[in-house]
């Protein structure tokens, strides 16, 4: 039970979510946009969030897009996850949204709530974080659209009243060899231990983890000690986790060193997968 009462509207444009952004702050109503609503009313139940209105963004006809237009595979921040998980226009997209949670829950979990969230791990994020995708977000000053790897630093940075309405990804990646894993202490189902996608684009793997640091996040760094063919297999790996973004998150899911020790197997899966010639 919510032990709050809170305002609900569900507006019909993107003006007009903003619109009500704006008026409902300036009323201390501390909005917040409401996508699939999973997040918000399990926090809300549990006294971890309070707000006195929520906006719907599910009824904008442009959060609701799954198309492909031009080359590029069109994604509303309304999706849910299982339904980008069972049209495998592009596999790793697919695979990554099939990532958090269990089935059920993800009939109403969002691939923008997921992201845009405050749970850390952000699962579905990485598929679009490896395959370069655009983020389309919307405030009071109009649409802006930048590419994930500048506008998701730790999380979606997000202008006060804005919320991301769309993502894009060139449907050329769904023909380029990937990997996708998920590692869990026990069952699917759990927060992972470690989740990872990597793909090789023009002769260089770009990857992106969930689980290892207290954010998701795809390094160049890391990328740069992977992809160098001057050094050895075992030299890449251990320069690539030397390069972390930050230190590795030991939790309930495991410890740090045994993540660390997760982490190097998974890569040298993933040099083995995508670049097997190398030594």
């Amino acid at each position: 039970m919510i032990a709050f009462n809170f305002e609900y509207y569900k507006p019909d444009s993107l003006d007009e979510a903003v619109k009500l952004y704006k008026e409902l702050s300036k009323s201390g109503k501390e909005p917040l946009y409401y996508s699939g609503g999973t997040e918000i009313i399990t926090m809300a139940r549990r006294n971890d969030l309070v707000t006195k209105a929520v906006i719907d963004i599910k009824g904008i006809p442009e959060c609701n897009v799954f198309e492909i237009k031009g080359n590029q595979l069109i994604i509303g921040a309304a999706v849910t996850l299982n339904h980008i998980a069972e049209n495998k226009l592009i596999p790793f997209l697919s695979e990554t949204a099939d990532f958090p949670a269990d089935h059920t829950s993800r009939n109403k979990i969002t691939v923008g709530g997921n992201i845009c969230g405050k749970i850390i791990y952000k699962e579905a994020v990485l598929g679009h974080l490896i395959g370069d995708s655009s983020v389309s977000i919307y405030g009071k000053k109009g649409k802006r659209i930048l590419p994930i790897i500048q506008a998701f630093n730790q999380k979606l940075q997000l202008k006060k009243g804005e919320f991301l309405f769309q993502l894009s990804t060139e449907i050329s990646y769904s023909n380029l060899p990937y990997i996708s894993v998920k590692k869990t202490k026990q069952g699917k189902m759990e927060y992972p231990l470690i989740s990872m996608a990597a793909l090789k684009k023009n002769n260089n793997i770009q990857m992106a983890f969930s689980g290892v640091c207290s954010f998701p996040f795809r390094s160049m760094e890391m990328e740069k000690y992977i992809n160098n063919k001057t050094l050895t297999k075992e030299q890449g790996i251990e320069q690539a986790i030397s390069h972390l973004p930050a230190p590795i998150f030991g939790n309930i899911q495991g410890s740090s060193e045994y993540k660390r020790f997760v982490l190097r197997n998974l890569l040298e899966y993933t040099l083995e997968t995508l670049d097997g010639e190398r030594r």
